[in-house]
């Protein structure tokens, strides 16, 4: 099950926050087709949220057609975002984690390392298909 969080200074909307988390554990293979996503209660409880905030985030998917509702039982996947290149997702995150490490030890904190990271991969030429 997804463990949502928030970054309170971030600048995105709290409920992008967590459409933004379902869509990158969907595309990490972190969740799948059937599975349940928290009930808004475990969401409230767990990040202290506003139970409307997390009702507009999954409108939110469900507009998107990620996720579908079931009257008194939940909120379940209904989509993935997952591609081919799940397979390499190991050992890329294991080079990243390493890469971080680095990053820390060299004295950058997280907001650096984001923005160095973010500045990067605009400047990185994109793959062609």
């Amino acid at each position: 099950m997804i463990d949502f969080h928030l970054e309170p200074r971030s600048g995105v909307a709290p409920y992008m926050q967590l459409v933004h988390q379902v869509q990158q554990a969907l595309r990490l293979g972190m969740l799948d087709v059937g599975d349940q996503l928290p009930t808004v209660k475990q969401v409230v409880a767990k990040i202290a949220i506003n139970p409307n905030t997390v009702l507009k985030a999954y409108r939110e998917l469900e507009r998107q057609g990620l996720v579908a509702p079931r009257p008194g039982r939940g909120t379940f996947v209904t989509a993935t975002l997952a591609d081919a290149s799940l397979d390499a997702h190991a050992e890329l995150g294991t080079a990243l984690q390493h890469w971080i490490t680095t990053a820390r030890a060299a004295g950058l904190d997280d907001a650096a390392i984001k923005a160095l990271f973010d500045t990067t991969i605009r400047k990185a030429p994109q793959a062609t298909p």
